[in-house]
């Protein structure tokens, strides 16, 4: 019944919008009060929507994962976002949306750790999913909160960037330059002038060398940026482009990671997992600031999108936390032990 009788009057008891609805209670003195409470509460359902309760989201997490993409993902440059989500949603079980949550991912999580994936790919995955619940709820297709929101990624320690020194420089120069292809050897130098991206040194297009600067196009974070080079290596470049009898298109080389690898090993370098070409962008940065170079100009030669990423190099400088030797307290004890010496010498 959704009207009795009670001690202290006629009690309605109802849900308007039905089962799952909210409900109403609410004690009237006389029955004649309760019905018409009542009637006004049905009448409101039939009259406003907003009372009506919203039916239920039975979408499947793939089902997400298909909008995302439709609205959002098949924009992204970057490929690998879309099947990296699609095979985490098949390991997952393919859940409910509404069923999702962290515990799922932190169990997840914790298998791909046991097969061996690293903490840095790990949570990579979670920002991809976790963008996909903002992205929907940026766009409307999601009222709920996102089940990932408040879930830790873990934490990474900070490892030590590799570098080239001199003489590794001019060792690996030399064994590219004894290579039958110089396509390596002239994307090496313009890595080491410029602080590119392998990828971008290697897919530079005849355009975007002029004025003896190289204009970066389609970079990672989509940021255009010039950086000037030495009109010898300029003249080199196009030297070495005209003498090409490959058709390349606009591009200048022909794709050579693989000689690069053969380079170092002929050069007797070792280096970490994960930093081959790499080390010729870090190494760049660590010899712009050994060399005395401004942090926020490295920035803005790098392409960062924040200094924190640039901030990495930092202690390279030679300035750098220089107060820390001088206004440390021994020093200063040192130099206050010396006064009386400095005095009585002079008196």
């Amino acid at each position: 019944m959704t009207i009795k009788k009670t001690k202290g009057g006629w009690l309605v008891d109802i849900q308007p919008g039905g089962r799952g609805g909210k409900r109403y209670r609410k004690t009237l003195k006389t029955q004649a009060e309760a019905k018409a409470y009542e009637a006004w509460l049905t009448a409101k359902v039939a009259q406003a929507p907003e009372w009506v309760p919203a039916p239920k989201d039975s979408r499947r997490l793939s089902e997400l994962i298909e909008l995302w993409n439709l609205h959002h993902g098949m924009q992204l440059r970057h490929t690998r976002t879309y099947p990296t989500l699609q095979r985490m949603c098949a390991a997952l079980g393919n859940p409910l949306a509404t069923a999702f949550n962290a515990d799922d991912f932190a169990s997840y999580r914790a298998s791909r750790i046991a097969e061996g994936v690293t903490p840095n790919t790990v949570n990579r995955e979670h920002a991809y999913l976790r963008a996909v619940f903002n992205e929907l709820a940026r766009l409307g297709h999601w009222q709920a909160a996102n089940p990932l929101a408040r879930l830790r990624q873990f934490r990474i320690a900070e490892r030590e960037l590799s570098f080239l020194t001199s003489d590794q420089i001019e060792a690996l120069l030399i064994a590219l330059g004894q290579r039958k292809r110089k396509d390596a050897l002239l994307i090496t130098k313009l890595c080491l002038a410029t602080g590119a991206r392998w990828s971008e040194a290697e897919c530079l297009r005849v355009q975007q060398l002029r004025g003896n600067a190289v204009h970066y196009t389609q970079t990672k974070t989509d940021k255009n940026r010039s950086v000037p080079i030495d009109a010898t290596l300029a003249e080199e470049i196009l030297v070495f482009r005209a003498s090409k009898t490959k058709d390349l298109g606009d591009r200048i080389f022909e794709s050579s990671a693989g000689a690069f690898r053969m380079g170092v090993r002929d050069a007797h370098i070792d280096l970490p997992n994960g930093q081959l070409t790499h080390v010729l962008r870090h190494t760049f940065a660590s010899h712009f600031m050994m060399n005395g170079g401004n942090i926020l100009t490295l920035q803005r030669i790098l392409g960062h999108s924040s200094l924190q990423m640039t901030m990495r190099y930092s202690h390279l400088a030679p300035e750098h936390l220089l107060e820390a030797k001088q206004l440390n307290p021994l020093a200063q004890l040192n130099r206050s032990n010396k006064r009386p010496e400095q005095r009585s010498n002079l008196g």
